[in-house]
């Protein structure tokens, strides 16, 4: 299986090791899903935003490009075919003021457009929209946050998922949406922190297809820190 993976954190993938100064648990988290998925034997395409350079603004080339199905910024469109050639979906980010980093925003707006992964009939009855993501079986979100999850989901109403699930890809007709939420990040110890990524590594080691079930949150939650 061809895995796409899109890890978003300012340090980038390179800060997944437990260094001071230099580490996020957001890079570990993906590193760990990494290693996981590639001890199975599947392919795994890293899209690292930030390392890349990923541009996350939707500037008016980019939107005259949109609205004529075609894409403005070379990058997107590297993203693009690469999504296109993925079995399933990966994103890795920390939820900052509730939402997804810029980068990964961004990388909705640019990277999922219309005439590319999707097209769109307004006359349809119901759904207007259709997947051409033909080959992909499933989208699995990991976030990391220092919000409690009880909070997260029943305070402030899953922001996250609503975009990612039924505001992008369950709109779009992705099935199998699966989500894991690492929480409460300054109060996990590194032991607790190390079985967490160990617990990771296991649950992407036995992707068959998609992780989770669909649209819903597992009833397991995890819990880290950024």
């Amino acid at each position: 299986m061809r895995v796409a993976l899109v890890v978003d954190h300012p340090y980038t993938l390179a800060s997944s090791e437990n260094e001071p100064h230099r580490r996020s648990f957001t890079a570990a988290v993906a590193a760990a899903a990494i290693r996981g998925l590639e001890s199975a034997g599947h392919e795994v395409d890293v899209m690292d935003l930030v390392a890349d350079g990923f541009d996350p603004v939707m500037r008016r080339e980019d939107l005259l490009a949109w609205r004529s199905t075609s894409t403005a910024d070379p990058l997107a469109s590297d993203y693009q075919r690469r999504v296109l050639a993925a079995d399933h979906l990966v994103f890795v980010f920390p939820i900052w003021w509730e939402a997804m980093p810029a980068a990964t925003k961004g990388f909705l707006d640019k990277v999922l457009t219309k005439g590319v992964v999707f097209s769109e009939d307004p006359a349809a009855k119901g759904n207007p929209f259709t997947n051409l993501m033909t080959r992909l079986t499933g989208v699995s979100v990991l976030t990391i946050m220092t919000t409690p999850h009880a909070a997260y989901r029943w305070w402030f109403g899953n922001p996250v998922i609503k975009i990612m699930f039924k505001g992008t890809f369950g709109k779009i007709g992705v099935r199998n949406l699966s989500w894991t939420n690492f929480d409460r990040v300054a109060e996990r110890s590194a032991a607790e922190r190390e079985t967490l990524l160990a617990r990771t590594e296991r649950t992407f080691a036995r992707l068959a297809g998609p992780v989770g079930s669909s649209g819903r949150a597992p009833s397991r939650r995890f819990a880290g820190a950024r």
